[in-house]
């Protein structure tokens, strides 16, 4: 992400902020589309171990004052949480955000995975990736190796459909949300705004940070 400082180094242009939950280490690239000018980061995570500029928990972001922030990103976290804790972290993710802020999320699809593993590829690789091979028992229940090596934030505790996501980002905040499900990367994608968009502001927003179908 870069920041933007105005023309001739004029301040007078505020930058939007966006709160990567689940950031993960310093310096690695976010992965988000529609970030490139006029946009601050601040870096939220459970382990002190990625050096984030806020340590807490999706559950417990208090150190995050309310109406902060302008947009909250999250990247293959919420499934690390048990079923009651999602409506808790969906309501500090609404806590944080302005009026006019909005969520862009994505996680696992099971769907998709399921449909593997009723073919008998539990185990199988079904994709490399820069950790090494991803089965669907990796993406159902957090990565092995991972958690072999003691990391036991990667477990994962929920999954969700595309139509489960929806459904629970709009009953815990989120009125208006579009989404896409993407059977050849196994992940889900979605953006909810806090405020009640119109169907072309929703469809803008998914259009500028949603990734595209392979």
């Amino acid at each position: 992400m870069t920041t933007f400082d105005g023309v001739g180094g004029d301040l007078s242009i505020p930058l939007k902020t966006v709160l990567n939950v689940g950031c993960g280490p310093r310096g690695r690239p976010h992965g988000f589309a529609g970030f490139d000018q006029g946009w601050t980061e601040l870096r939220l995570d459970i382990d002190p171990a990625v050096d984030p500029d806020v340590l807490g928990t999706m559950i417990d972001m208090s150190a995050v004052a309310t109406g902060s922030v302008d947009a909250v990103v999250s990247s293959h976290n919420i499934e690390h949480l048990y079923p009651h804790e999602v409506p808790l972290a969906l309501a500090e993710f609404v806590r944080v955000l302005k009026p006019d802020g909005w969520l862009l999320i994505t996680c696992p699809d099971l769907q998709s995975v399921c449909a593997r593993v009723a073919k008998g590829e539990l185990a199988s690789p079904l994709y490399e990736s820069d950790a090494g091979p991803i089965s669907a028992l990796d993406i159902m229940y957090g990565h092995r190796g991972a958690m072999g090596a003691g990391n036991l934030f990667m477990a994962h505790r929920c999954g969700f459909t595309l139509q489960v996501l929806a459904d629970t980002l709009q009953a815990c905040g989120f009125p208006r949300t579009a989404g896409i499900a993407r059977p050849e990367a196994f992940d889900l994608w979605a953006v909810g705004s806090k405020a009640a968009l119109s169907d072309a502001d929703i469809r803008a927003l998914a259009v500028l940070h949603l990734p595209r179908r392979a």
